[in-house]
């Protein structure tokens, strides 16, 4: 049994639905679970809608129709008029519907996860409902039921015992009668509500899935060759990584590159399945193989570029030292406000924190923060990661920038820069 899962780049549109039929298709006498993201850029479209409704701004209307028209359109493309995927996406779209009708009650968490969660439920039934016409034995399953989360909105923690207990008892039944179409990034709480997993999530599903049924391997297919040692919009001569292992993967992760979500392999290492990422453009290229291999060599650094970020130091009021105490003080307003820590520094005096610019998390963050210290900030930054770093490849990378912090140790150096 394999797992695949497909991001938003590739069933942006009807050619994409189309070319996920075709690798489908290559596979339909295996058992086989396909997690598919939100359509395009459909996430940033309901994180806009979101906000909008929440803040009861005048264009709610013109983002929700946005999003409406955008896969309509695509469905026209691919569906006669007369399909019944019609009907269920426009009932799908009526859960908005309901929402948008009253005036916002709950925490924005809250909202997010029940507005944002909408694009896999329409993305998933659109590429059912194609696989089918295709003449594919397809079945669309409602992920919420399976991955059981707490309530730790936009952030749900998975409950593993629950979740693969549930994932045990029913979906090997069902892979008897055909593949599986199921969404990434969603999970649900004992109360029947809607949380998401994390921005990008849909890899962490198909691991979670993949490590509870003990599959053959989880593939994850990318608008790249493979995993790069950096972004190739970013930086030319990139080189692909042919092999990875499990620990080289989630430093990359966790110091953010994009091309797989941090909290996927470690489930996958815990059960030794290999993780593919495949460019879905060229699915017989080999990609990369990330599972336990021996210590690599590396020619080239892996760099890593995060935008939008946040330089913030603090001190005491009273010029005393910064101390342990006042380290835990910090560490808890930000696990408080899911502010997640890319880099910090201290020194006698004062705590340095990089992190990534979330403007409905910052603004509470900052105020509880001023009420205990003096806190200054820059914004609009970039935080610059090398792995395997050398020290020309440092000066090369940041002739001619203002650096404002540095931190080096002895794989990875991490440097905050104003905007590149």
């Amino acid at each position: 049994m394999q797992v695949f899962k497909f991001g938003g780049a590739s069933v942006k549109d009807a050619a994409g639905v189309s070319n996920l039929a075709h690798i489908v298709k290559q596979f339909a006498h295996e058992q086989l679970i396909v997690v598919v993201s939100a359509m395009g850029k459909t996430t940033n479209g309901l994180e806009k809608l979101a906000k909008a409704y929440f803040y009861q701004t005048d264009n709610i209307q013109e983002l929700y129709e946005e999003i409406k028209q955008y896969h309509f359109s695509i469905m026209h493309e691919l569906f006669d008029s007369s399909s019944p995927v019609f009907d269920e996406i426009a009932n799908t779209f009526v859960e908005i519907d309901w929402m948008l009708e009253d005036e916002p009650q709950d925490s924005f968490d809250f909202i997010y996860d029940q507005l944002v969660s909408i694009g896999e439920l329409l993305s998933t039934r659109i590429v059912n409902a194609y696989l089918q016409q295709a003449g594919i034995a397809s079945q669309w399953l409602d992920i919420r039921g399976y991955i059981h989360t707490d309530n730790s909105y936009r952030e749900g923690v998975v409950d593993w015992d629950k979740t693969c207990q549930v994932i045990q008892k029913d979906i090997p039944a069902l892979l008897q009668k055909g593949l599986v179409v199921t969404q990434g990034f969603l999970g649900g709480t004992s109360e029947n509500f809607t949380t998401t997993l994390g921005r990008e999530g849909s890899d962490y599903t198909a691991s979670i899935i993949a490590s509870c049924l003990q599959a053959e391997s989880v593939t994850t297919w990318k608008d790249v060759s493979g995993v790069l040692n950096a972004d190739p919009k970013l930086f030319a001569d990139t080189i692909k990584f042919d092999s990875l292992s499990y620990n080289e993967a989630m430093e990359m992760t966790y110091y953010g590159a994009t091309v797989i979500h941090p909290k996927t392999i470690k489930p996958l290492q815990n059960t030794g399945i290999p993780l593919l990422v495949k460019p879905f453009n060229n699915p017989d290229a080999p990609g990369t193989i990330i599972s336990e291999v021996s210590v690599q060599q590396y020619d080239k650094p892996i760099i890593i570029v995060k935008r939008n970020q946040v330089l913030l130091s603090i001190a005491a009021k009273d010029h005393s030292f910064i101390s342990e105490n006042h380290l835990s003080f910090v560490y808890n307003l930000f696990a408080k406000n899911q502010v997640k820590i890319n880099v910090l520094q201290t020194s006698a005096l004062s705590l340095s924190v990089c992190f990534d610019y979330q403007d409905m998390r910052f603004e509470p963050l900052l105020q509880q923060l001023t009420t205990s210290f003096k806190v200054k900030y820059n914004q609009h930054l970039t935080l610059l990661t090398l792995r395997h770093y050398q020290p020309n490849t440092i000066h090369e990378l940041t002739s001619g920038k203002t650096v404002l912090l540095e931190q080096l140790s002895r794989n990875t150096a991490q440097l905050v820069m104003i905007e590149m």
